[in-house]
């Protein structure tokens, strides 16, 4: 799954992404555990991988798209 990153918090590593479909979902620090990402900027494409559905759904990794 794709998103767009909404909000980013240097301090604290996390933030939110907004779906393609229009849902926002906050992610956790946690998200980006072992990527070596230290920022975000809003209107980044990143891939994810989420757990849950609907009001559950959460982003548990979180990567940026590059170019091949």
């Amino acid at each position: 799954m794709q998103a767009t990153v909404s909000a980013f918090d240097p301090a604290t590593f996390s933030g939110a992404v907004l779906l393609d479909d229009g849902v926002e979902v906050p992610f956790a620090s946690s998200a980006l555990s072992g990527t070596g990402l230290r920022l975000l900027r809003p209107g980044q494409r990143v891939r994810l991988e989420t757990s849950g559905e609907g009001a559950a759904l959460r982003v548990d990794a979180l990567q940026i798209i590059t170019l091949a």
